[in-house]
């Protein structure tokens, strides 16, 4: 299929609605929806929330009558099922627009080509692919949950430009400058869930939470902390009531039965080295519709997700400091024997934030997996 440049133009623009919606419909992905004859755009909309009218229903409402003979672009394939809100390959054809331009198909197993489907079966002319890349790339979480039954994992770390994250004393506050730190809660904010381990935890007492003007809105994320061994108390930031937290405990264990309100447990089977079982941890946020998962942890825990092949991108913060020899290093790694196997990671991004530098990288291959820390 050959697309124009109206059709490419059009679906940028569903694109850009779409990612309005980035911090606030988890679990559902972010979609928008332009609908347009020709060059004149009719009718706009993004899914705004979860439970909330979908993209295509925005759209149409704004069109009316003039939906009819139109071309739709919709970021992701129009849902064909009954969930929280009807279906929107339902109210396509009743609108009567004559054709629909999908970027990305749905994996979600009650729409999976469903909704092309049943939007061809009404004589809607249904064209895919449009962008299919950015589309995708827009719902990274949403895909890897469905299509890999696990979350996608991005891991922020922040180093001195000799690749320190702390001085011998445990104390890291602050690497980097405030611009680096506004930048991460940008990164909470879309993220179904933070992550950290009990002994970050327990040495620095973290919120977890987000922090973001008043008038830009978010779905808090949930707080999730391995915790093999149930060390951390009650007492402790993660534990109060500004966020949801699950702790994530050794199965054998049973959870404290005075736990704080909104504070949930699950136990998850260990691996060989007596560690919470990596995927185990993974396929549990899965369930809970965990689609980004964003990793604020020490060097064991980040290193060990790195070594098991469980991370796929990076967020790394580069502060022009030097903390010297002593200081803590960036991530424990396995040793290796050779330069072919050094880790290979490609940048995606990169950009100065004050007197810093933010790095997105991604690995390039899985490496051999590592024990996960507790």
């Amino acid at each position: 299929m050959t697309f124009t440049a109206v059709d490419h133009l059009h679906m940028a623009q569903a694109l850009r609605l779409a990612a309005r919606g980035l911090n606030t419909t988890q679990p559902n992905p972010r979609v928008g929806c332009v609908i347009a004859h020709g060059a004149d755009v009719v009718g706009s909309g993004w899914h705004q929330r979860a439970g909330g009218p979908h993209a295509e229903v925005h759209a149409l409402r704004e069109a009316g009558e003039r939906a009819r003979g139109a071309t739709a672009y919709v970021t992701l394939e129009p849902c064909a099922h009954h969930g929280r809100t009807p279906p929107c390959a339902d109210a396509l054809i009743a609108a009567g627009v004559a054709r629909v331009v999908v970027a990305a198909e749905d994996p979600f197993p009650q729409v999976a080509g469903r909704g092309i489907a049943k939007l061809r079966a009404a004589g809607i002319a249904v064209d895919t692919g449009l962008l299919r890349d950015e589309a995708r790339e827009l719902n990274v979480g949403f895909f890897s949950r469905i299509e890999r039954g696990r979350p996608f994992v991005r891991v922020k770390l922040a180093m001195s430009l000799d690749g320190r994250t702390a001085l011998a004393n445990g104390e890291s506050k602050w690497i980097t400058g405030e611009a680096a730190r506004a930048d991460v809660q940008r990164w909470r904010a879309r993220s179904s869930a933070i992550l950290t381990g009990s002994g970050t935890v327990l040495a620095d007492d973290p919120h977890l939470t987000v922090r973001l003007p008043p008038d830009e809105a978010f779905t808090p994320p949930l707080r999730v902390v391995l915790d093999r061994d149930l060390r951390v108390p009650a007492h402790f930031h993660v534990m109060d009531a500004a966020a949801p937290t699950l702790c994530i405990h050794d199965a054998r264990r049973a959870p404290p039965p005075d736990a704080p309100e909104g504070v949930r447990h699950a136990g998850v089977p260990l691996d060989g080295n007596g560690r919470l079982d990596l995927d185990a941890v993974l396929a549990l946020l899965a369930t809970l519709d965990v689609n980004e998962l964003h990793v604020e942890a020490g060097s064991r825990l980040s290193g060990a997700l790195l070594g098991a092949g469980r991370v796929d991108e990076l967020l790394l913060y580069i502060a022009p400091v030097l903390l010297g020899d002593h200081a803590h290093a960036l991530l424990e790694l396995p040793p290796l024997a050779s330069m072919a196997e050094r880790w290979r990671l490609t940048v995606t991004d990169q950009r100065s934030l004050g007197a810093d530098w933010r790095l997105r990288l991604r690995p390039q291959a899985a490496q051999p997996q590592a024990a996960l820390p507790d």
